[in-house]
């Protein structure tokens, strides 16, 4: 009873340590509705955002939304970012798991004598038993996980900029779409009085058909335009509502202008320099290639032979008690881990290209952004120009009308054109604004105006 009282302790007091480390299991069911807000609610301060040149911005829904409120709800409480942001937790728990040592083998053994001389005696066995190998490649390991958790948030940083992009891409989007649904409606009622008037005219007798047949055509293709303008402007809401976690159609109303500015060249050189230090996609991918750095570094360690040591004791049939001690070592005759080193370095290569064609293709489409920026600026400023002198020509134009000194169907001609050409500007400014908006999330700039350059021409 005497010599089986150790081992008893022994099992009893490993059991005890293994339970009391174990986690518990709770099940998580999944939501069974949508989790929505029904008017825009800001839970977070601003100050603890990361959007990149975000300053202090006092938030009042009910004052309505600019584009910095817009991008700020848009990030908290966007649930594609929610899900992301949970990746963070994983990396965490690798982290974890890589500084961790693997736990020691406790074996026992127990025999009972079943013939024989006398006195029979109940021998027993234990052992326990660690393996060394891990410590080699701990560090390694480790490392490694530190740079993939550095990885991980960098990419969903990346992915927070990429939502406050399409943030302001849909505000904008959305308020030149209102700029233009009233340019349209002026343009279908200006049609449509155009129509009415010559319809009367032509039962009178003092007009052809041919006049009213291509009034008919210009009220069509305005009215056509208008509707479409409309089904795009419901897109474009119900868009804005999803990025912004509200149920469908709360449509907040906005307010302000997108904050975007040009670049001038100076500005856009220095920016293309610093890239590789700003964006958080390409930091991403150099935490990531430094991750797989640690794991080649990890994979030559484990080639050398691993090692375990261990204690054993008990006492056999004749009552005669032993202790020892082992060590087991794999011998390298086949496997010199060379394949594992050999994966991990082609990784390591894939890595090293894929961060080169990332880097190649955000240089080469950033100077297409900042040329097209370029051009549009100079179409706008050009149209900008024009209109001005259409607008002088058509107020003209409306005096000899009312006067009697110009027909209904020229006046109509060069309102319609004035009108058109508003819209245009509408469009082009709109596009110029988004094309200047992606240009600083690519450049990985701020949403501030950056500092114009003295002398710097920006046309």
């Amino acid at each position: 009873m005497t010599s089986r009282h150790p081992t008893r302790m022994l099992g009893t007091a490993c059991l005890a340590l293994a339970l009391a480390g174990c986690a518990s299991y709770h099940a998580e069911p999944l939501p069974s509705g949508p989790d929505l807000a029904r008017s825009p609610v800001l839970n977070i301060s601003p100050g603890r955002l990361r959007i990149p040149g975000l300053r202090p911005h006092p938030f009042d829904a009910a004052q309505g939304l600019d584009v910095t409120d817009v991008v700020i709800l848009a990030v908290v409480n966007n649930p594609q970012l929610k899900a992301t942001r949970l990746q963070a937790g994983v990396a965490q728990a690798q982290l974890l798991q890589a500084g961790l040592l693997p736990n020691p083998q406790l074996s026992a053994s127990f025999v009972h004598p079943t013939s024989g001389p006398p006195p029979l005696t109940n021998g027993h066995t234990f052992g326990l038993t660690q393996a060394l190998e891990s410590l080699v490649t701990r560090g390694a390991a480790k490392a490694g996980a530190r740079a993939h958790e550095k990885q991980v948030n960098l990419e969903i940083l990346w992915q927070e900029w990429q939502v406050a992009q399409q943030a302001r891409r849909l505000f904008i989007q959305v308020r030149s779409q209102d700029r233009l649904a009233k340019i349209l409606k002026t343009q279908v009622d200006l049609s449509s009085r155009a129509y009415r008037r010559d319809e009367q005219a032509l039962r009178q007798g003092n007009l052809t058909l041919s006049a009213v047949s291509a009034d008919l055509v210009s009220l069509t293709d305005a009215d056509t335009r208008l509707r479409k303008l409309q089904r795009q402007r419901n897109q474009s809401r119900h868009r804005l509502d999803a990025l912004l976690g509200l149920k469908p159609g709360v449509h907040p109303e906005l307010r302000g202008s997108p904050d975007v500015h040009p670049f001038s060249r100076g500005q856009f050189r220095q920016a293309l320099q610093a890239l590789p230090r700003r964006r958080p996609d390409l930091l991403a991918l150099q935490a990531g290639y430094h991750s797989q750095e640690q794991a080649v570094r990890k994979a030559i360690l484990a080639q050398f032979p691993a090692l375990s040591v261990g204690l054993s004791g008990g006492q056999d049939n004749s009552a005669v008690h032993s202790a020892g001690l082992s060590v087991t070592l794999s011998l390298p005759l086949f496997n010199h881990n060379q394949g594992k080193i050999a994966i991990q370095r082609a990784t390591r290569a894939a890595m090293h290209q894929a961060y080169q064609a990332r880097l190649d293709q955000a240089v080469n489409k950033a100077h297409e952004l900042y040329q097209a920026t370029r051009i549009m600026r100079r179409q706008l400023t050009q149209l900008e120009m024009r209109l001005p002198v259409l607008r002088q020509t058509t107020e003209a134009a409306r005096k000899a009308f009312q006067q009697g000194n110009m027909s209904a169907g020229t006046y109509i001609s060069l309102r319609s054109s004035l009108l058109a050409k508003r819209a245009e500007a509408v469009r082009l400014q709109a596009s110029l604004q988004t094309s200047q908006a992606a240009l600083e999330t690519l450049l990985g700039m701020t949403l501030n105006p950056p500092a114009s350059d003295a002398g710097e021409n920006h046309s």
